[in-house]
């Protein structure tokens, strides 16, 4: 066997929220080029489709499903339809999010609540109902960020605790599920990748940010889903609990 084939993915079933952008897309491709049947979640239900269509179109397996990881029930509708289509879920990976930047002194309760609903509390539900149905063998990816580990010059106390929070229940996870139940519980802390919310920025936010990259430059979205690939995969069947940061070295400047 080569080592190459630790990396293999052949039939396994990953479910990957947020999955109609950016990142979620990019894990998506690479879960499936892998060799993962992949089901696909986001509220967004027409971009769902499209990126379902490019996976099955390169030969792969692809189900779109409507999720709102901020409502319980709708994530354990997604866990049943990839155990309905696929048999089995295998992979998860908590990708939705929900980025804002309001000033401390004037972010309101709703603005601060909406952030943590979707960014910590939808991994959560999502996790509670994969970790239902997953066996040994099995591996939750949490997708943090950067911000949960320093700062960036916005005005960002909602996604920034949240993001923070989603290490601590990286660390809680691995450590009830692990060894009890065979789940490995890891977290990517991504640092600056060309995605939807890196376009929000204001002209010239990221041109000052890149004199604290030791790699200047953004990050591809491919190194991002290579990192995961491998997270997820044999190759890292002992690594548990961790936060594996891929931001250019942004986090220690």
């Amino acid at each position: 066997m080569s080592i190459l084939d630790e990396f293999l993915l052949t039939d396994r079933v990953a479910i990957v929220t947020g999955a109609s952008s950016g990142l979620g897309v990019a894990f998506a491709h690479a879960l499936a080029d892998a060799g993962a049947a992949v089901v696909l979640g986001a509220r967004r239900t027409d971009r769902l489709a499209a990126v379902a269509a490019e996976i099955t179109g390169r030969g792969g397996r692809a189900l779109a499903v409507p999720l709102d990881v901020a409502d319980p029930g709708s994530c354990a509708a997604a866990a049943e339809a990839a155990v309905a289509e696929f048999g089995r879920v295998d992979i998860l990976v908590n990708n939705a999010g929900l980025g804002t930047a309001y000033p401390a002194s004037r972010e309101t309760p709703e603005q601060f609540r909406a952030v943590i609903d979707v960014n910590l509390n939808g991994s959560y539900w999502m996790a509670q109902a994969c970790g239902r149905r997953m066996q040994p063998g099995s591996s939750i990816v949490n997708i943090s960020s950067v911000l949960a580990i320093t700062t960036a010059g916005l005005p960002q106390a909602a996604y920034s605790a949240s993001k923070a929070a989603l290490l601590g229940l990286t660390r809680d996870l691995a450590s009830q599920w692990t060894g009890r139940k065979g789940i490995r519980v890891n977290a990517i802390a991504p640092g600056y990748f060309a995605t939807e919310m890196t376009d929000q920025y204001e002209a010239g936010y990221l041109d000052g940010m890149r004199s604290r990259m030791l790699i200047p430059r953004l990050g591809r979205l491919e190194e991002c889903a290579a990192t995961l690939v491998w997270l997820v995969s044999p190759a890292a069947g002992y690594v548990t609990g961790q936060t594996i940061v891929v931001d250019g070295g942004v986090s220690i400047t």
